[in-house]
């Protein structure tokens, strides 16, 4: 989960020079917001590491997870 992600997708959206897409909004985030980036990373492995072994719990990996919560930004902003 990301704190304030429609400030911070917002402020990525208006930085960029080139058409906003999922991949160039992902390539920025990560670079924009580093300390946001890793602590997506470790939330997800403490949550693989608190699973029962032979348990599975689908959850996304980070990547897919952020490309698609910014996917969803963008279409929210395609609609107004």
């Amino acid at each position: 989960m990301i704190l304030g992600k429609e400030d911070k997708f917002k402020s990525i959206f208006e930085s960029l020079k080139e058409q906003p897409n999922e991949i160039n909004m992902f390539s920025e985030f990560l670079k924009t917001y580093p300390e946001e980036w890793k602590q997506l990373k470790i939330n997800f492995s403490k949550f693989n590491r608190s699973k029962n072994f032979g348990k599975t719990i689908p959850l996304p990996k980070p990547e897919q997870s952020l490309k698609k919560e910014i996917r969803i930004w963008l279409k929210s902003q395609n609609d107004n």
